[in-house]
């Protein structure tokens, strides 16, 4: 082990060992804790953006269908006509920071109104249709919104586990071992000197 290369012997590298060992354990202590917040903020983004989902889906559909009615009524042209000069919709988005992840927590979208200059919609079909689109790209954005957070907690969740695994599997073991070998050869050293003091003091009295 690396560590346990670099200590140097004796009393200082066995409370070199001891101080790295308390540090992993607490650093461990610290992420399987910050793991469990985002495993359960993980599940709720997953369900808000399951729902964000549905939503989106259902919307796109609404507004497919009101598309289908116009064209059918008006034919091409009259779609082409009542989409020129419609300004593109603008999407904004909040940010916040969970246990160190920076993720989307708010999106709004501004969908411009119809210019006074543009032409009407020929059929209704088509004026409810311009309605359901936009509320299909409010649901869009706000399902993109949703699916970005959780994945971005969920690949914080999977970092964060192989951190802890690679502490409680392999350093901390590591280091454990390490200071009771430093222990173990203390003691000797210890032992050894004991003795060679013994042997002075009987040489020196005789």
């Amino acid at each position: 082990m690396t560590a346990a290369r670099r200590t140097p012997p004796g009393r200082a590298g066995r409370l070199r060992l001891r101080h790295s060992l308390d540090v992993a354990e607490r650093g461990a202590d610290l992420l399987e804790h910050k793991l469990r917040i985002l495993r359960t903020e993980h599940d709720r983004l997953l369900r808000v953006a399951e729902e964000a989902g549905r939503t989106w889906r259902d919307q796109l559909s609404g507004a497919e269908t009101w598309l289908l009615r116009g064209v059918l009524l008006g034919g091409e042209p009259a779609l082409e006509s009542a989409a020129a000069g419609i300004a593109p919709a603008e999407v904004s988005v909040g940010w916040t920071v969970l246990m160190g992840v920076r993720l989307p927590a708010s999106v709004s979208v501004s969908v411009a109104p119809r210019p006074a200059t543009a032409a009407a919609p020929s059929n209704t079909a088509l004026v409810h249709a311009e309605a359901a689109c936009a509320d299909a790209v409010r649901a869009a954005a706000e399902y993109a919104a949703a699916h970005a957070a959780a994945e971005l907690v969920g690949a914080e969740v999977v970092s964060t586990r192989h951190r802890v695994r690679a502490l409680r599997r392999h350093w901390i073991p590591r280091l454990r071992e390490a200071l009771h070998r430093a222990g173990l050869a203390l003691e000797q050293s210890e032992h050894e000197d004991a003795v060679r003091r013994r042997w002075a003091a009987r040489g020196a009295g005789r």
